[in-house]
């Protein structure tokens, strides 16, 4: 078979590879990319398919290999972001973060290696340090949609309500329409007392995003806070309709509401909110 024919291939196989693993069908991306890399070991496209297939069936440890074997054959931001991801899945964190941090030196910046180790020093409990290697991706790229909504998560977490609130509306501005942005954006106006303004937001994102169970009990909890017990409980009910599993969320909305209710039993929580427990 000529050399040609054999490029053909790998081509088609790599494509069938590629479409596997978007159809979650990840044994087969891997019996794809595995052929691939028999016939050319430094096919990058193929480490990649082959790393995520594995990483998608819990078996973390043996993505590591052809990852680290890739990184010693060539220097690529991308394979290496995902060897420290994987490092960090698999039990070796020092290893994953220290693997993030050389990448994340890369000049020209390679932003997904700031997110990633921002993501794993967070996971860590290192929040601060996660802040600042946001910040520190930020000031290299500061047209970065991603790393300020990354940035207003951490600031979140870290219970810094009024940061996140600033740098998330400047992210809502850049990129109105993403429902991600309006996510964070109305749990920041939420967290920071603002209820009528993160209601607004948590509507326009189950107007997006219709099934958004979360947003609804969200918005819920701000009719509530609101003083709107009547709209903030039947936005609960919705929420209930065949999500049976969201009832310690919704019982917690009541709960933790100043204008909410508390049950000592769940079954009495599940009856208010109108499904009789299983």
């Amino acid at each position: 078979m000529s050399g040609s024919q054999n490029n053909s291939r790998a081509h088609q196989a790599l494509q069938q590879a590629s479409l596997a693993l978007r159809m979650q069908q990840f044994s087969r991306a891997e019996q794809l990319a595995t052929e691939v890399l028999k016939s050319n070991r430094t096919d990058k496209n193929a480490v990649l398919i082959l790393a995520h297939a594995l990483i998608a069936q819990n078996r973390v440890g043996e993505a590591i290999v052809p990852l680290e074997r890739a990184v010693r054959r060539s220097s690529d931001a991308e394979i290496e972001t995902l060897l420290g991801a994987a490092l960090c899945g698999s039990g070796r964190s020092a290893d994953g973060i220290e693997q993030l941090r050389r990448t994340a030196a890369r000049r020209p910046p390679y932003l997904p290696a700031f997110q990633e180790l921002a993501g794993q020093l967070a996971k860590a409990g290192q929040l601060n340090e996660a802040i600042r290697t946001v910040e520190d991706g930020l000031s290299l790229a500061p047209e970065s949609i991603d790393l300020k909504v990354d940035l207003g998560r951490l600031f979140l977490q870290n219970y810094e309500c009024a940061k996140a609130r600033t740098i998330l509306m400047v992210a809502h501005d850049a990129a109105p329409g993403r429902p991600d942005i309006l996510t964070e954006l109305a749990l920041a106006l939420l967290s920071n007392g603002e209820y009528a303004a993160a209601a607004d937001k948590f509507r326009h994102v189950f107007g997006l995003r219709p099934e958004d169970a979360l947003a609804r009990a969200n918005l819920a909890r701000c009719l509530l806070e609101m003083g709107d017990r009547d709209g903030g409980e039947a936005a609960l009910r919705s929420v209930m309709q065949g999500r049976p599993h969201l009832l310690g969320r919704a019982a917690y909305v009541l709960a933790a509401s100043s204008h909410g209710r508390f049950f000592f039993r769940p079954s009495a929580a599940a009856k208010f909110l109108g499904r009789e427990p299983v």
